[in-house]
């Protein structure tokens, strides 16, 4: 079996994976569209279909996180999981609803104003809930004496 401080980093990995896809595609790729595609139809179309492959991204790494938090050979420690398990619900919960309560709104142009701006602070807000798993789940990993478990 592979060393087994290899897998008490996943819950950390998962963590970074989750947060850096927001980031990437938040900050650089969906601007990168509006800024680079020849009208704004276009980039929110695309855009729209990567938002939703990141719903899908954001609920695997969700849920892996949450099978990390009870399992006893993954989990970090014991004082962090209690707030990564809420954050990661919250971040979960967040990507389900802007996918499949604000994106069809945004897509119907429904008060489009309104419901973008929903959209994007519920991502802020998802951002945030992955950011801040990570965050914990570093200062606990750094915490922990390189020979002692996570």
């Amino acid at each position: 079996m592979a060393d087994s401080s290899v897998w008490r980093s996943l819950p950390l990995w998962l963590a970074a994976a989750w947060a850096m896809s927001l980031t990437t595609l938040g900050f650089f790729v969906v601007p990168m569209l509006f800024a680079n595609l020849p009208n704004p139809a276009m980039a929110g179309g695309m855009a729209a279909k990567l938002f939703a492959a990141q719903t899908g991204v954001s609920a695997v790494c969700a849920l892996l996180l949450l099978m990390c938090f009870r399992s006893e050979k993954l989990a970090p420690s014991a004082r962090v999981i209690p707030a990564c398990t809420l954050l990661a619900l919250a971040g979960a919960l967040l990507a389900l609803l802007v996918e499949f309560g604000v994106s069809p709104r945004i897509v119907a142009r429904d008060n489009l104003a309104l419901w973008h701006g929903v959209g994007t602070a519920m991502y802020f807000g998802q951002w945030a809930c992955a950011l801040l798993v990570f965050g914990k789940l570093a200062n606990a990993a750094s915490a922990q004496p390189a020979s002692a478990p996570l």
